[in-house]
């Protein structure tokens, strides 16, 4: 085996790859055990209502309380959508280098 930058370009990448396939699949099971197994809540409990400067309520505390878990479940969401990413982008990407480090180590 014959040392270059191209080999090392290739190497790189391929550990790249599967460093971002790694982290994004471990995103995953962490969104899956805390919403499927722990039941983690991502809201923080409600305190107080939010009023106006003369003291009548804004917003009411269920309607904070909805607002919050509105937030939460669109926070689970983008994680999704991120790990998901990061695992379509990671796979081909150290595949592709993978494959071409194996056919020149063949040739």
């Amino acid at each position: 085996m014959k040392f270059n930058i191209r080999l090392l370009y290739l190497y790189l990448f391929a550990f790249v790859g599967l460093l971002i396939t790694t982290i994004g699949s471990i995103q995953l099971v962490d969104l899956g055990l805390k919403t499927y197994v722990f039941h983690v809540s991502e809201f923080s409990p409600v305190v107080a209502p939010i009023t106006d400067p003369s003291g009548k309520a804004m917003i009411s505390t269920a309607d904070q309380q909805k607002q919050q878990e509105a937030e939460a479940e669109n926070q689970r969401k983008r994680q999704l959508s991120n790990s998901i990413a990061m695992i379509a982008v990671g796979i081909p990407l150290y595949l592709y280098h993978w494959k071409t480090i194996k056919k020149e180590n063949k040739g």
